[in-house]
């Protein structure tokens, strides 16, 4: 298992080193197309757009509220055991790392046919990686600590919370804009679950006290579990490195067993041209997992006052067989280590965009691309705004507010940028452009810009690209 979390971890990590999911610069940036996955119910202009197939949408997000690599692998003189022990002891329980990596594999998007016809439908098939951890605070300090020096103190097992999965997504959406004020959406999602993690809602303690009959007394009592799916196959299977883990899960990707469903609602209303507000609700969804899972169980209550041999029978070979085999065979009965093969659900995180716009500007300057593509009703050359992002996770919610300020600057060039506070950073600057030439749209987005000269301090960053062929005409 371990093995198989460290490809994982190191796959992901590396090959996209970049809060996690918060895509705020993406959110209303009205000339790309994707938009619409972070609000179904945003203002679409065009009357139809395909995205290039494993280019249209490619993102990767790292962020980590506690620690950042300069702090362990600085060249600064300082020993790394030391680094190692101030890192831990400025670590809590409610500090996370979390990472995220969507890769489109098909996106398209038409009007509905009929030129009275207020529909628009997307439609497409992306894979995801999404990975968080809190930081097992008690545990940590207890195996870094140990118990010897720190007796009395109660250990919390409910630390361990940590969740990751692979996942591929198929989705359909419609889009309608009932007038020209209010424009709503939604969005149908099948998940199919390629390799699935979770360790939650643990609970239990671990406390040593002086003991009656002997020096010390540890005492456990614990519930605790690790749920997978598409996991206990892989021990079967030669796996040396990520790559083949990743072929190792891909036929999972449409024929694994478990699948989920998922919802995403948004609307767009905009009750003069100067005023726009937008939100949405994506991910409202869960995945039954039914095949190829295992569960690992630690459930009870066990006391252990030390071990103490009987003089003259500590050397019997027989003697100390029978004793560790009684031992073992306590241990197992008052505090047993299960592993079970049963169904079991688990959520998808919801994540909660709102935002509200003021544009303003030159009113003459509308019109187009070179594709003759109707692409921004309001007029205005520039718009600002607040937006409030929103996640759920197990144990609370993880919150980041946006400024932005969006500008066309030519016809063929848009730009947006942000400045977003969240629990990993107070300094993320963002920078966001979308090009349009001929019929194809390009866009890049990149935020936590202020630490691109030294990515190893970076607590978090994110990369999002794509490009896409938009069809003629307006909608």
């Amino acid at each position: 298992m371990i093995r198989i979390l460290i490809y994982i971890g190191v796959y992901y990590v590396f090959l996209f080193p970049l809060q996690a999911q918060n895509k705020q610069l993406l959110f209303n940036f009205r000339e790309i197309p994707q938009q619409v996955m972070v609000n179904p119910g945003a203002l679409i202009h065009q009357r139809g757009y395909v995205g290039v197939p494993f280019l249209s949408g490619v993102s990767a997000q790292f962020g980590s509220s506690g620690f950042n690599i300069y702090d362990l692998f600085a060249d600064n003189g300082v020993n790394f055991n030391i680094k190692v022990q101030d890192v831990l002891y400025g670590l809590d329980r409610n500090d996370v790392v979390d990472v995220n990596e969507q890769w489109e594999i098909l996106f398209g998007g038409f009007k509905g046919k009929g030129e009275a016809n207020k529909n628009f439908y997307t439609f497409g098939i992306y894979q995801e990686f999404d990975l968080y951890n809190y930081w097992p605070e008690d545990l940590a300090l207890l195996a870094y600590e140990g118990n010897a020096n720190n007796v009395g103190r109660s250990y919390n097992l409910r630390d361990l919370n940590t969740q990751g999965e692979i996942f591929t997504t198929f989705h359909f959406g419609i889009n309608r804009r009932v007038n020209k004020n209010l424009t709503y959406g939604a969005r149908a999602k099948f998940y199919s679950s390629m390799i699935h993690l979770s360790s939650l809602r643990n609970s239990g303690t671990f406390i040593t006290v002086p003991g009656t009959e002997n020096i010390y007394s540890h005492n456990v009592i614990a519930d605790m579990a690790l749920n997978t799916s598409g996991y206990a196959s892989l021990w079967d299977q030669d796996i040396d490195n990520a790559q083949e883990l990743l072929r190792a899960i891909a036929p999972n990707s449409l024929f694994g067993g478990n699948y989920g469903l998922g919802l995403d609602l948004g609307f767009t209303y905009t009750p003069s041209s100067y005023w726009t507000y937008s939100a949405s609700l994506t991910d409202i969804g869960m995945m039954w997992h039914m095949n190829d899972t295992e569960s690992y169980t630690l459930k009870g209550a066990y006391n252990l006052e030390g071990i103490e041999f009987l003089f003259g029978e500590a050397t019997d070979d027989d003697f100390l067989n029978q004793y560790w085999d009684d031992l073992k065979k306590e241990l197992e009965e008052q505090l047993p280590l299960d592993t079970l093969s049963r169904n079991f659900a688990s959520f998808r995180p919801v994540k909660f965009n709102g935002a509200v716009m003021y544009n303003f500007g030159n009113l003459n300057y509308r019109k187009t691309f070179e594709c003759d593509c109707d692409i921004d009703d309001t007029g205005f050359e520039n718009s600002v705004g607040l937006q409030l992002y929103a996640i759920k996770r197990p144990q609370h919610v993880n919150a980041a507010l946006t400024a932005f300020y969006y500008r066309r600057i030519f016809n063929f060039l848009r730009g947006k940028v942000t400045y977003t506070v969240n629990p990993y950073t107070f300094t993320n600057i963002g920078l966001g452009i979308s090009t349009h030439f001929a019929n194809f749209n390009f866009y890049l987005l990149a935020d936590n810009l202020l630490e691109y000269s030294n990515l190893a301090k970076a607590n978090q960053a994110q990369v999002q690209f794509g490009f896409n062929y938009i069809f003629e005409g307006a909608r």
